[in-house]
């Protein structure tokens, strides 16, 4: 069984922190778990364009509000707590929090090994080990 706590990710190697974002990894490749799960803060007044081509992930807002918009048609999504979107097809979007910070919960397939940011286009890097 495991079992970690908010309080113990924060400031270590699995609390990654950019610009625009603030990913807490709670479970991870290494996990065995089969996929990998992250509380996550998107920053107020940002956009982050997104493009996992290497991954399929499911989102639920649990605090904030945003949205998200897909690059190819530009059809606009509002984030909201009770919110939840899957990016099945790997989708291009930009992630926008608007009126407040958003904190969403985040399950990545395959799983992250903790490594990952995101590079020039978007992506996250498939990293093997």
């Amino acid at each position: 069984m495991i079992v970690r706590k908010l309080e113990d990710i924060i400031g270590t190697e699995n609390d990654v922190d950019t610009e625009t974002w603030n990913s807490r990894r709670f479970l991870l490749k290494k996990d065995g778990m089969g996929f990998s799960l992250n509380d996550t803060i998107i920053k107020k007044g940002t956009e982050t364009m997104i493009w996992y081509k290497n991954h399929v992930e499911a989102v639920y807002c649990i605090e904030g509000e945003g949205e998200i918009e897909l690059a190819d048609d530009g059809t606009v999504y509002p984030i909201k707590a009770g919110t939840m979107y899957a990016l099945d097809g790997h989708e291009k979007h930009y992630l926008r929090a608007t009126k407040s910070d958003m904190r969403m919960v985040c399950v990545f397939n395959p799983p992250l090994t903790g490594r990952e940011v995101h590079d020039e286009e978007g992506v996250y890097p498939l990293i093997e080990d």
